[in-house]
């Protein structure tokens, strides 16, 4: 064979294999035997070998993996991959078609079905039809590139078929069939190797292995359901998944549009029975509002969108004896009873522990230390105590009483008003709270410090480090000179604790850990405030005025700058060169806006509600949710809810459109 035949042999053999992976996995059609498809790609393998200049990324070849060993390098997130929220009754769907209707007041809208498959989540990039690169959700903002690993799977294309957008982003989720799941775990157990648990873990794991010739043995599937693209003209989600179908991409079948929320919770209902019969597992359905106008202004939240929730079916319950009652002390000194069970298997997993999260449970339970409890998993996720089938209660059973005193430190503890956890108090002295406050600044969401749980606590029983400043503190010659060190891992971890004092302001108010201050949170108050410095001057007044700052984060903070040896900490960390306030600060544009308050409402046809807000923010004025006397304008874009519009009409608030607001700031 030369060169020329070879070429038109390979392209040949290339265009025939697709169509039979396209037959195959995604219509479920196929139209040649196994055998007859495993000899193709053989030829095919044994021509790219004979001829490496025809060899492509984009050959159904690649299908098969490599033994190449992959280090996955972390890829940004062109879009954030965001979660849902989750709800486990209909009456929260209520509440989630509630909100609906009253932020799209007088409009008509649809919601879209959608199964919730049970695997784990992946963003693909299509360029020119191409597949280029798979990401892992990681957390949210950046992933794991597992580009080698996502093409082995035949039921995502490598190129696509049609017409397509030049660039495209599809999202959807990986798992792995009851039948490749079943098999697997067969040749495991026949090796003696660990079995998986279940498909979900199976698929997970499968997708983060190193060689990707083994990931392509493990038969993983995938649903793309989401589709992003600036060239894609179509209001519709729905209608983007049946354009997506014709692209050659695996889309749900199951999916359906809904004219309100009762349609909804019939959708449900069936697929709540006949999710049973399924060859993959489902954990619940996905409910989005279908109009991606309508989408854009209902916004998003820091975690989720606002148009979309996930209802999670009835977890598995199963029931096993409480021997023991164990008592945690976490980093805020809150105190969670863990219940020591007989070992009992559920959801795929082995259950030793559940958790009992506080008093007022135990005492509703009325828990025995014999009893024959039922537990579940929340969101199939934690291990929970759910009820006791007192039946089975044995006579000589001890009543639960709930712990006086400290199990770490032997201080009193502390229930406060409208609090269900009991605290220790003692949170200078109390070693799982000092650990536990190490442990969360040092964390990679936070400070990034290379270390860990067992580094911690053996510095802080070396009497090296009593709180998070005296990490900086640390020199290497100390370190070294500790169990399991060396010079240069000593030397690794001071290199790490000084590039921490490079982290940005947000992160590291996020890393001192004040309570109810998460990620979010802390990106919002390091925006609201600049420093740490005008932060801790705030009043109770000025703290809530931050959007989605409330009583109980405003009074957290409060609490934590009313410590002396927090106020010490922050100073002993300014010193240190820690960043404690914006570096850069996107330079306001203008001051036509300076002591304005803008009401925001409606859908806008030159900017996004979002582009709005910053522009506001921009030129000096301020972005509030709701209109009152304060409210200076309201601007109104197209489909405004007319509540608000009677409101501003009631109040004399003058309203304008988005042109009058584009002539405020020129």
């Amino acid at each position: 064979m030369n060169i020329l035949q070879a070429e038109a042999r390979i392209i040949f053999l290339r265009q025939e294999l697709d169509k039979h992976n396209h037959n195959y996995y995604v219509l479920s059609e196929p139209l040649i035997s196994d055998f007859e498809y495993d000899n193709l790609m053989k030829e095919l393998i044994d021509l790219e070998t004979q001829f490496p200049e025809f060899k492509s990324d984009l050959s159904p070849s690649v299908r098969v993996g490599n033994d190449i060993n992959q280090s996955f390098k972390q890829v940004e997130h062109k879009y954030p991959m965001l979660s849902l929220g989750n709800t486990y009754s209909f009456k929260d769907l209520d509440d989630f078609d509630q909100r609906i209707q009253k932020a799209l007041e007088g409009q008509n809208y649809q919601y879209c079905c959608e199964l919730k498959y049970d695997g784990t989540s992946i963003s693909i990039t299509y360029e020119n039809g191409e597949f280029v690169r798979a990401v892992t959700r990681g957390d949210g903002t950046k992933g794991d590139d597992v580009t080698h690993n996502v093409k082995t799977i035949r039921s995502i294309p490598l190129q696509l078929q049609g017409e397509f957008p030049k660039d495209l982003e599809v999202r959807g989720e990986i798992l792995l069939p009851h039948s490749a799941f079943e098999k697997m775990n067969k040749e495991r157990k026949k090796n003696n190797e660990q079995i998986f648990a279940n498909p979900r873990n199976a698929a997970s794991g499968s997708i983060k292995l190193q060689n990707s010739k083994e990931v392509a043995k493990r038969g993983l599937d995938a649903f793309l359901y989401y589709i992003l693209s600036e060239d894609l003209n179509e209001n519709s989600h729905y209608n983007k998944i049946q354009k997506a179908k014709t692209w050659g991409l695996k889309t749900p079948q199951n999916i359906e549009l809904k004219n309100n929320i009762n349609e909804v919770k019939s959708f449900i209902e069936y697929w709540d029975t006949e999710r049973h019969n399924l060859p993959f597992d489902i954990d619940g359905i996905v409910i989005k509002i279908d109009s991606e106008q309508q989408q854009k202004q209902l916004g998003l939240t820091a975690k989720s969108p606002r148009w979309a929730i996930s209802y999670k079916f009835k977890a598995e319950q199963v029931t096993t004896e409480l021997l023991s009652v164990d008592y945690q002390v976490g980093r805020t000194g809150a105190i969670t009873p863990v219940a020591n069970l007989t070992p009992v298997q559920l959801a795929g997993t082995i259950v030793k522990r559940a958790s009992i999260h506080n008093a007022d449970q135990i005492a509703s339970h009325n828990l025995h230390i014999g009893d024959f409890v039922y537990v579940e998993k929340g969101g199939e996720i934690i291990p929970k105590i759910v009820g006791v089938d007192t039946s089975l209660r044995p006579k000589t059973a001890q009543k639960i009483e709930f712990i006086t005193h400290c199990p770490e430190c032997g201080t009193a503890l502390i229930r406060k008003q409208d609090e269900a956890k009991h605290f220790c108090p003692n949170e200078s002295l109390c070693p799982p709270q000092i650990k536990g406050k190490i442990e969360h600044f040092i964390s990679r969401k936070a400070m990034n410090i290379g270390s860990g749980e067992a580094t911690v606590d053996l510095l802080f029983k070396s009497n090296l480090v009593h709180n998070v400043a005296d990490l900086y503190d640390l020199t290497k010659e100390q370190i070294s000179h500790l169990e399991g060190f060396a010079e240069k891992s000593a030397e690794n971890l001071i290199k790490s604790i000084e590039e921490s004092k490079e982290v940005p302001f947000p992160r590291v108010l996020y890393a001192l850990g004040i309570r109810f201050v998460g990620e979010t949170v802390a990106k919002i108050l390091a925006k609201a405030c600049i420093s740490i410095d005008k932060l801790s001057k705030l009043s109770f007044e000025e703290l809530i005025e931050i959007e989605e700052i409330g009583d109980k984060i405003a009074k957290s903070i409060l609490d934590y700058f009313q410590q002396t040896k927090n106020i010490e900490i922050i100073n002993r960390l300014k010193s240190i060169g820690v960043q404690l306030e914006l570096e850069e600060q996107e330079p306001n544009k203008g001051k036509q806006l300076e002591g304005l308050s803008i009401v925001i409402s409606g859908v806008f046809e030159q900017y996004s509600r979002d582009e709005l807000k910053k522009l506001i923010e921009a030129y000096g004025g301020k972005n509030t949710s709701s209109i009152s006397k304060k409210t200076d304008y309201l601007l109104a874009g197209e489909n405004i809810g007319p509540s608000k519009l009677t409101k501003a009409e009631n109040l004399k608030i003058k309203i304008i459109s988005e042109n009058d607001f584009l002539n405020l700031i020129s």
